[in-house]
């Protein structure tokens, strides 16, 4: 009798596990590759505890987890990745079930489109996706719990007071330079 029940819940955490692709699983296939930069940002970043925050303001970081940043240093040693990656990125945004878009802007070279995970008032993730053809590119996950439009204003409004210490972001300016 324990063998067929055995048997039948270890086909059922088989069958539940799904190996389709995402950005989250992107990131993490990603981030140990030499050809990418990974960054976790906690919401320690912010130094909150030194900042005087409105209760709006204060409720609004309650929603904030952290940030993740995974970033393509192009060269001429990687031009061929360079595209294929790239493809592999706007292949995950464009399933629309999973991302709503918010706003698209570029030019030839270079361009950014923003996206959302969630619903409307319940936003768990916000997707930044950043591309300009001699650098790179860089996708940036801003995850949350139940964030609404007006939190993720909140947030950078508090990015913006904040005295963030700037040295955990220099390997991006590898991608820069």
């Amino acid at each position: 009798m324990k063998k067929p029940l055995l048997f039948l819940v270890f086909i059922t955490m088989i069958s539940s596990c799904k190996n389709e692709p995402s950005l989250q699983k992107y990131f993490v296939d990603k981030s140990e590759s030499k050809e990418f930069i990974s960054l976790d940002l906690g919401s320690s970043i912010l130094n909150a505890d030194k900042l005087s925050l409105t209760a709006d303001e204060k409720s609004a970081l309650t929603t904030f987890k952290k940030i993740n940043v995974l970033a393509f240093k192009n060269d001429d040693k990687n031009k061929v990745n360079y595209q294929k990656e790239m493809k592999e990125v706007k292949t995950l945004l464009k399933d629309k079930t999973t991302y709503q878009p918010l706003v698209k802007v570029g030019t030839g070279s270079a361009g950014a489109s923003m996206y959302f995970v969630g619903e409307d008032e319940n936003i768990d993730e916000v997707v930044l996706f950043a591309n300009k053809k001699e650098n790179g590119f860089a996708v940036v996950r801003v995850l949350g719990n139940d964030m609404n439009p007006s939190d993720v204003m909140k947030i950078i409004s508090i990015v913006q007071k904040s005295n963030i210490n700037l040295e955990q972001f220099k390997p991006l300016q590898k991608l820069l330079e």
